[in-house]
């Protein structure tokens, strides 16, 4: 796989903890929305410390952009991207990833585990494709919810949040269950999107066995 050093031309605040890395795009670079790269910060103590994160802008932008969760209680590569400004560089990698549109479906996110799904939403709704696509967000308070008039906007009602850890109006308490599921979705032979921390995928999956969806119908990040 290729290597890019490319600059950070700006970084934003999405959320409290939540980074947007608008990025230097070389050229002839493309990727298929929902996949990935390799990512190192271009300084000597972080240069060989790769993260996967994923690409959230379109292929028709002359940037490329990653939205990137900030964690600041332990020293490591995220970080130090909190620390970046614009100027400093990144050497990302070639896209990979098996996060990729299969058909309309439920989209199922944790956290910062809705990247994939951003530049896919936000591809479909650029062709006017969003049809009933649904997105399932859970997070644990109302200000971690990434791009939320982004979303509410591109999906309307198909866009259904619940928060674990306060209750506020308007949004659904607690976790994701089978009960929760069956009062959002009217079809489970559609496509699943899943993705989050690992308890959740694994609670999530077993929902989603209970509710007779076939395993072929997930499509989740594959290692």
């Amino acid at each position: 796989m290729s290597d890019y050093k490319v600059k950070i031309l700006e970084i934003t605040n999405v959320t409290h903890d939540v980074r947007i890395l608008k990025l230097e795009k070389p050229k002839g670079f493309s990727f298929t929305p929902g996949q990935a790269a390799d990512v190192a910060i271009n300084k000597p103590d972080y240069v060989e410390q790769k993260r996967p994160f994923t690409f959230t802008g379109l292929n028709d932008w002359d940037y490329l952009e990653f939205i990137i969760k900030i964690y600041n209680d332990h020293n490591g590569v995220t970080k130090e991207i909190g620390n970046l400004k614009a100027g400093d560089e990144l050497i990302i990698s070639d896209p990979w990833g098996s996060i990729q549109y299969k058909g309309e479906g439920i989209f199922i996110a944790g956290g910062a585990g809705v990247t994939p799904f951003i530049a896919i939403i936000r591809n479909l709704n650029s062709e006017n494709k969003i049809g009933n696509n649904k997105l399932i967000f859970g997070n644990k308070m109302e200000s971690d919810i990434i791009l939320k008039d982004e979303f509410e906007k591109m999906l309307n009602k198909n866009f259904r949040n619940i928060l674990s850890d306060e209750k506020v109006e308007g949004y659904a308490n607690g976790f994701i269950t089978e009960e929760f599921l069956k009062s959002f979705v009217d079809d489970f032979n559609k496509t699943f999107y899943i993705c989050g921390p690992p308890s959740m995928m694994e609670a999530l999956e077993k929902q989603l066995a209970n509710l007779k969806v076939d395993a072929s119908a997930i499509v989740k990040e594959e290692f």
